[in-house]
């Protein structure tokens, strides 16, 4: 069985090959005609965006990462907070850990802040200058083949494409692309042919045009402005009817929903977190004390009388929820008095919680009670 699956896999991969040689060669005409309209689409249309103010890679390498699967608007604040804080990146490489962490509160995907930081300390300790290549920038933690794209080409001038989902919306509506988006060897695909394209001293706006493009212009759920787009007289799928039907993408895997106790402990002053394993989901993060499963009020208490925890009351339970990319906690919630403080947790107050503790949202929203 074994050999067949492997065997099948390699016929699948073959064919794949096959499909994307005879889709590059249809589209390569076609993307060679890109550059001119799209640019001067650009250089009338591009939001005024933050980080669009210059081309310092640090500003760009910290905006690109904080954009990775979060909102433009959701961004901005943090990417200003974060600038104030730590204006190079000698004084990002100089912040502890949980300073970053408490900038990044909120974002998610906490281990993006975590490699910022490596990353940080790896060009401090070259004295603050970055790496200039796409294959040198793919060195960095945290940094895989959109980052050092964008960076390279944005910053310094490279024919690297920055392969996001906006791009491969763009492209697989501009080309009709016969294959899912989702697979590596697709998104390899289109980095090569776009490489080939890639205008002489305008690799960064090309690089930025064509993420503008699917973020204002060719956005997705089948509603594109095609009306409003510098290539519709380029586009397959406008000229075909197709634009509904594309980018095609493989079925989705269901989240497991895992269903979670969440203890708010206090004594009237403070708040009982403690630290998450250093390896999982929010690794090594803070966190209100939970359990696994939903409990009773009557089970809660025995457990905290079993820590050693003597509690006084136990409010009624009221329920969070909260999605992480493959996963949903369900998460039944409950306000404790408690008498004593534990040793085996740290107590935090509110400017704890304010200045110091970054609590991932997953948490956070525990501690919104109904009745607030």
């Amino acid at each position: 069985m074994d050999k067949d699956m492997r065997s099948n896999r390699k016929e699948s991969a073959d064919a794949m090959q096959v499909i994307l040689g005879g889709w590059k060669s249809r589209s390569a005409k076609l993307l060679r005609n890109v550059s001119e309209p799209l640019l001067a689409w650009f250089r009338a249309n591009a939001r005024d965006l933050p980080w669009r103010k210059d081309r310092d890679p640090y500003r760009v390498w910290l905006s690109e990462i904080m954009l990775q699967q979060t909102r433009v608007e959701a961004v901005k604040g943090y990417y200003a907070r974060f600038l104030a804080a730590c204006p190079t990146v000698q004084a990002l490489a100089d912040a502890s850990e949980d300073t970053v962490l408490k900038l990044w509160e909120g974002l998610g995907y906490y281990s993006r802040a975590r490699n910022l930081h490596k990353a940080a300390k790896i060009v401090a300790a070259d004295g603050g200058n970055f790496p200039t290549t796409y294959d040198e920038l793919r060195e960095l933690p945290g940094v895989g083949d959109y980052t050092a794209g964008a960076i390279a080409s944005i910053c310094f001038d490279r024919p690297t494409p920055a392969v996001d989902g906006n791009v491969l919306r763009v492209i697989s509506r501009l080309t009709e692309l016969p294959l899912p988006i989702s697979e590596p060897a697709v998104k390899r695909a289109v980095f090569e042919a776009l490489e080939e394209v890639y205008p002489r001293n305008a690799c960064g706006e090309f690089t930025q045009a064509l993420m503008e493009l699917g973020a204002v212009v060719c956005v997705p759920n089948g509603a594109p402005h095609c009306v409003d787009c510098p290539l519709a007289a380029l586009c397959r799928a406008s000229q075909n009817g197709t634009v509904g039907l594309l980018p095609l993408k493989a079925a989705k895997k269901e989240r497991t929903i895992e269903e979670k106790t969440v203890l708010i402990l206090t004594d009237g002053e403070a708040i009982a977190v403690c630290r998450r394993e250093e390896r999982g989901l929010l690794a090594g993060l803070w966190q209100l004390p939970d359990l696994p499963g939903w409990l009773s009020p009557e089970a809660v208490m025995a457990t905290l009388e079993e820590w050693g925890i003597s509690p006084i009351r136990c409010e009624p339970a009221y329920f969070r929820k909260h999605i992480f990319t493959h996963r949903e906690w369900h998460m039944r919630c409950y306000a404790v008095q408690i008498r004593t403080r534990s040793p085996s947790f740290t107590w935090a107050v509110e400017t704890d919680l304010a200045e110091t503790i970054a609590l991932p949202t997953a948490y956070r929203i525990c501690l919104e009670r109904p009745d607030k």
